[in-house]
């Protein structure tokens, strides 16, 4: 059996960021006034994009003070730090011709791993604001146009004044270990040749985080799962997830794929994980999502020079 740290250390978009102040939502006027003060640190979101700065070995998102244009965006109110600095996050769409290159601003998922903790709370919650926002220009009750208010927080609608909050949806992800401390990675429905991860699914109404644990093991690949351990959770804006990391074990490896979701799953050794990353027939998740950082907790350390 393999030697289990309880929780995740140091994971990427997870760490508490900032005071969100959540008290001065309310004041109609605290975005323009913020906006008219200079000490207030501005985040650009370009579509789903930042500018960043290098300092040294470090890499920051690129804040500035107020501009005048800024009062004719989106925006949202972060938060404040210790020294009451406050933070907002002005959202525009980015320009047609931008691409991959670093002048265009880097995605979050491209920075999250290297990010401090602030940096990478401001970018995340920024970027799950803006989605929200951008999904939700209709009232769910009459079909009307919504506009922000809040300070970015809420939509409400323009005809019968009904308030919309942001949402947030709840997925589990998980390990499987059989028997012989093999680790159960699966291929989805559409994914290419190669690119595996651990087993993942929302939860339901209704439905306890363990619960929804088995569930998704249970259909997804037909095996019977307990031990259900919690491991560590990860804001996940693309568009508007929480990811909730477990750990579980099954007593048999027999597996019956569900078609729909499952191109291929695979039981794993720590060795043949290894092999497979280093010979390229694994494609394993980025540094900076909760599934990589649950197989490398089941294989006891971090898979080196893999981004």
């Amino acid at each position: 059996m393999g030697s289990y740290a309880k929780t995740l250390p140091n994971l990427a978009l997870a760490g508490p960021g900032l005071d969100r102040a959540a008290d001065r939502r309310t004041d109609e006027n605290l975005l323009r006034e913020l906006l008219a003060d200079p000490s207030t640190r501005v985040l650009e979101l370009r579509g789903d994009r930042v500018d960043l700065v290098e300092d040294g070995p470090g890499l920051h998102l690129r804040l500035r003070p107020p501009a005048p244009h800024d009062l004719t965006r989106l925006g949202l109110f972060l938060g404040a730090d210790g020294d009451e600095t406050a933070y907002v996050a002005v959202v525009s769409e980015p320009p047609p011709e931008a691409g991959d290159h670093e002048d265009d601003g880097r995605t979050l998922r491209q920075v999250g791993a290297l990010l401090g903790e602030r940096d990478a709370a401001l970018f995340t919650t920024a970027l799950a604001l803006a989605n929200w926002h951008r999904a939700h220009p209709f009232c769910a009750r009459c079909g009307a146009p919504t506009e922000a208010a809040s300070a970015g927080w809420l939509r409400r609608c323009t005809v019968e004044g009904s308030e919309h909050y942001p949402r947030t949806d709840v997925a589990v992800i998980m390990s499987v270990v059989d028997p012989d401390d093999r680790l159960l990675l699966a291929r989805g429905a559409g994914w290419g040749e190669g690119r595996f991860s651990v087993l993942a699914g929302f939860l339901e109404p209704g439905e306890s985080l363990a619960g929804a644990v088995a569930r998704e093991v249970r259909e997804e690949v037909g095996v019977e799962v307990h031990a259900v351990e919690y491991l560590g959770d990860q804001a996940w804006p693309f568009p508007s997830s929480l990811m909730v990391g477990f750990t579980a074990r099954t007593t048999t490896a027999e597996l019956t794929l569900q078609e729909s979701e499952i191109a291929e799953a695979r039981w794993y050794t720590r060795e043949q994980l290894l092999a497979a990353v280093a010979d390229g027939s694994l494609t394993v998740s980025p540094r900076v999502s909760i599934a990589r950082r649950i197989v490398e907790h089941w294989l006891g350390h971090e898979i080196a020079d893999v981004p």
